[in-house]
């Protein structure tokens, strides 16, 4: 039953995020009756579908139409602990992981409630960003946050005795590299060109799909190397040199955001078996978990 309430109603600090105004502004419209709202146990709730028809009624331009409900799939690039989450958190979303790019374009489609992504940045003058520039030029008028999930770390996938120590190393070893539109690869691309190494530089076995089939790759002899993440290599107790940090964050529709199955995947997620989770699995930083990078129109 409670569940049920939290679905239909929204509270006033929710409304106030939804909207992106005040809380003070929204009790403003509830006392004035301009927007809809009952009153219970001496706190004022929203019924959300009379809210949705309230913004609909509003809307100028074009004739509104009830937006089509995205399906509880989480799309885009593969993170462990996000996919161990998932599971044990039981919120009811699945997962259709295999690349940012991949992700992007199907959320774009409406065909999850968020997508992963790791999207190495390069501006003018040199400043590194991660994702936020990428999602502005493309979701900047649309109802979407980007919010942080981690900082992971990441480097050079290893077999336990082997001798390479540095990006340089690599020249004439066999690596497994992951698909071009994989957020890592294009990362590890950069990479090697400041390392000074070309495309040929490296021999390359056939692209891995996923994080785990790149760590698999080397774990059976497959290749000397992968580009991936510290949690992986770890899992399956292979070597690993340390080359950089990215940050992880997921792009989420902000409707879908106060839904119960995305608001019991966050609230498992700031619980004692997460952290231990993010400390077992390794190369996690999870202090600024939950901060919101971009907040689209």
């Amino acid at each position: 039953m409670a569940e049920d309430l939290k679905s239909e109603f929204l509270t006033t600090k929710e409304l106030a995020e939804l909207l992106r105004i005040k809380e003070r502004k929204v009790y403003d419209l509830a006392a004035s009756g301009e927007i809809p709202c009952s009153r219970a146990m001496g706190k004022l709730l929203f019924p959300r579908r009379a809210v949705d028809a309230w913004l609909a009624s509003h809307a100028t331009g074009f004739e509104p139409r009830p937006a089509a409900r995205r399906p509880n799939v989480f799309l885009g690039s593969h993170d462990p602990l996000l996919d161990w989450a998932l599971r044990q958190s039981r919120a009811g979303l699945a997962s259709f992981f295999d690349s940012s790019a991949d992700g992007l374009e199907r959320f774009a489609r409406g065909e999850g409630v968020a997508t992963g992504l790791h999207v190495h940045e390069v501006h003018e003058g040199g400043a590194e960003t991660w994702n936020v520039k990428t999602v502005r030029a493309r979701f900047a008028g649309e109802p979407v946050a980007l919010v942080e999930w981690a900082w992971r770390g990441r480097g050079l996938i290893l077999a336990q005795d082997s001798t390479i120590l540095e990006l340089a190393d690599l020249a004439g070893r066999r690596v497994v590299p992951r698909q071009a539109e994989a957020g890592s690869q294009q990362f590890f691309d950069r990479l090697l060109a400041k390392a000074g190494l070309a495309a040929d530089a490296v021999e390359l076995t056939a692209p891995a799909r996923s994080e785990a089939d790149a760590a698999l790759a080397v774990q059976q002899g497959k290749a000397e190397a992968a580009f991936g993440l510290r949690a992986l290599a770890r899992q399956h107790r292979l070597g690993f040199v340390s080359i950089a940090y990215e940050r992880f964050d997921l792009l989420v529709d902000r409707r879908a955001w106060f839904e119960p199955e995305m608001q019991r995947l966050m609230s498992f997620c700031r619980t004692e078996a997460f952290a231990a989770k993010a400390k077992e699995l390794g190369g996690y930083d999870l202090a600024g978990f939950g901060t919101v990078h971009f907040n689209g129109g």
